[in-house]
Formats: structure tokens, C-alpha cells, sequence
């Protein structure tokens, strides 16, 4: 699925459509840059760091996850590291990336239903995930959420240049 760029240009309703718009576009352009990239490049690693596209995938949802779910909304979400495995991220083989894809747009899909179904002044639910500090505002967690997709997906850019696959907007 292709989303449009969310340009300054075109008219919002408010914050809230600012936000999911972003996220939406982020999101699909990740997948979209993933799914470009032969198989054998989605699950090798070109950088220093050693992360995959897929092991990229599967972190941003669960960077949805604990920021959305277990942080804002204060829900027991089980393991709220799932993407990690030995301190570093992590894919099993028989994840794929429609799989991967489908988790993180299911994800994507609750956060969309809380940003516009929450006003982004309300503040986080008391909950492990801020570690004792006082929980942020939901609109807080957006622009957190904004700057790990920009920055992840310019990661995601250098690596599709190296492999040969599409990069930029």
C-alpha cells in the first residue's frame, strides 16, 4: 500500500491527523523499502551494527508496542522486549516479512485508534515502562514515535543504497 507524503501543504483536522498521518507514512514506506530488497538482503546485516531490515521491522512494532500500549495506556503486554533477544534485536527464521508486515500495521492500526481517540495532553497511565519517572503526555509519545521512524528509516536508506533496493521519499 502506498501513502502519499504528508505534506505541510495539504490540511489536517489537528494534531491528531498530523501524527497518524506521519506514522502511516512512515510505516508503509518501511515495508515498502523492506519488501523492495531481495529475501537474502532482508535478513542480512550490511552496517557495523549487525541489524536486519526484518530484525527493523519487527523493533519499530514493538517500539509501538511500549510506547502506546505498555507506556501510555499501562497495559500488561507480556514481554514488552519481544524484538530483542542477548541485548540485541532479533528475528526467528520462520518469522517473515508478511508476518512482520501484518504485526506492525495491526500495531500501527491501535496506535492510529489511540492518538485520535485520546486527547494528546492526557498523560500516560503510572506503569513499569517509566521506569519510576512521571509518564508522558500522549503527545509526548508522538513526536517520540515520529523521530524513531524518521531516524530508522534514513538507517533503513543507507542499507537499501548498498543492497541496490529504493531509498528516499
Amino acid at each position: 500500500m502506498v501513502i502519499d507524503f504528508p505534506s505541510p501543504m495539504i490540511p489536517a483536522a489537528g494534531r491528531a491527523d498530523v501524527f497518524t498521518r506521519y506514522l502511516d507514512y512512515f510505516r508503509e514506506s518501511l515495508l515498502e523499502k523492506t519488501a523492495a530488497l531481495p529475501e537474502p538482503e532482508r535478513r542480512a546485516s550490511r552496517l557495523a551494527s549487525g541489524w536486519t531490515p526484518l530484525e527493523l521491522v519487527k523493533h519499530l512494532r514493538f517500539v509501538e508496542l511500549r510506547w502506546i500500549e505498555w507506556g501510555f495506556q499501562g497495559r500488561d503486554v507480556g514481554d514488552p522486549w519481544g524484538d530483542r533477544r542477548d541485548d540485541r534485536w532479533h528475528v526467528d527464521p520462520s518469522e517473515t516479512l508478511d508476518d512482520l508486515a501484518a504485526a506492525l500495521r495491526a500495531q500501527g492500526a491501535h496506535t492510529s485508534e489511540v492518538i485520535t481517540g485520546n486527547d494528546l495532553d492526557a498523560v500516560g497511565a503510572p506503569g513499569p515502562r517509566w521506569d519510576g519517572a512521571d509518564p508522558a503526555t500522549l503527545e509526548r509519545i508522538c513526536f517520540h514515535l515520529v523521530q524513531e521512524y524518521a531516524r530508522h528509516l534514513g538507517h533503513l536508506d543507507v542499507v537499501a543504497e548498498i543492497a541496490g533496493g529504493p531509498t528516499g521519499e
